[in-house]
């Protein structure tokens, strides 16, 4: 992927105090999680884990390129799968190369709520448009609107659109570079195209994700983020931890 970064000149942090920084977030949010599982009685008590990779790549110097991700979702840490999902598109950099338009599919596979329930498969087709910003020198956003197209097991063909906001903002650095740490913050909005599914009606408010981390720069293509997410749905409030692998090349 290509990518768009400042030269910095000026005093830097010390990787040290940032490093345990970083290592003492994921230690809190990784103790807290036996205990929420063994006093839980049912979903919306449990704080689950998402493990995920998001891939990226150029077609040498072409305005195409692909990107996906593979998700790993369980309802609480170590045990009971929520969700697997696969997700793979082919974008295109129109303009000035910074906006990338993008047309995908996804497979994704969901399971109840407890041992032994019951599983649904998902087909998706979607469109998205990821539009990058930035905000004085420090702060990197990026826009995505996504239209979805859903087959839902035994239940009628229906849309989705989503909106969501990233930020990321060095710690360390003035950019995105090889040993930078940074904030990384999200949230998404889900509005339902239909309410009728076939088994019941829905609102057209889907769900909200709000989204707080901290992130690491391993090299120019690789980073990795540790972070809390609130999600809440018509049905369901939860909090997920999350722990995403983030791979252009």
């Amino acid at each position: 992927m290509r990518h768009y970064s400042a030269s910095f000149s000026g005093p830097r942090r010390s990787h040290r105090t940032v490093s345990r920084a970083f290592g003492t977030l994921v230690v809190i949010a990784l103790a807290q999680l036996p205990i929420a599982s063994s006093v839980a009685s049912d979903a919306e008590d449990e704080t689950g884990l998402w493990s995920m990779y998001f891939f990226s790549g150029d077609f040498g110097e072409s305005r195409w390129l692909v990107q996906g991700d593979l998700q790993y979702r369980q309802w609480s840490i170590g045990e009971d799968t929520e969700q697997i999902l696969r997700r793979g598109a082919i974008g295109y950099r129109p303009g000035d190369g910074r906006m990338v338009l993008a047309g995908g599919y996804a497979f994704i596979t969901t399971k109840s709520f407890g041992s032994g329930g019951p599983e649904t498969d998902e087909h998706r087709v979607y469109q998205e448009a990821l539009i990058p910003q930035s905000v004085g020198q420090r702060v990197f956003l990026t826009h995505r609107l996504r239209s979805e197209q859903r087959w839902v097991d035994n239940q009628d063909f229906r849309t989705r659109y989503r909106y969501a906001l990233f930020a990321n903002i060095p710690l360390n650095r003035k950019d995105l570079s090889p040993g930078a740490y940074y904030l990384a913050l999200y949230n998404e909005l889900f509005i339902n195209g239909e309410r009728d599914t076939g088994r019941g009606r829905v609102d057209y408010f889907d769900r909200n994700r709000a989204y707080a981390g901290l992130g690491y720069s391993i090299s120019k293509g690789l980073r990795v983020q540790v972070g809390v997410m609130r999600q809440d749905t018509q049905n369901l409030d939860r909090t997920q931890l999350q722990l995403g692998l983030h791979h252009n090349f």
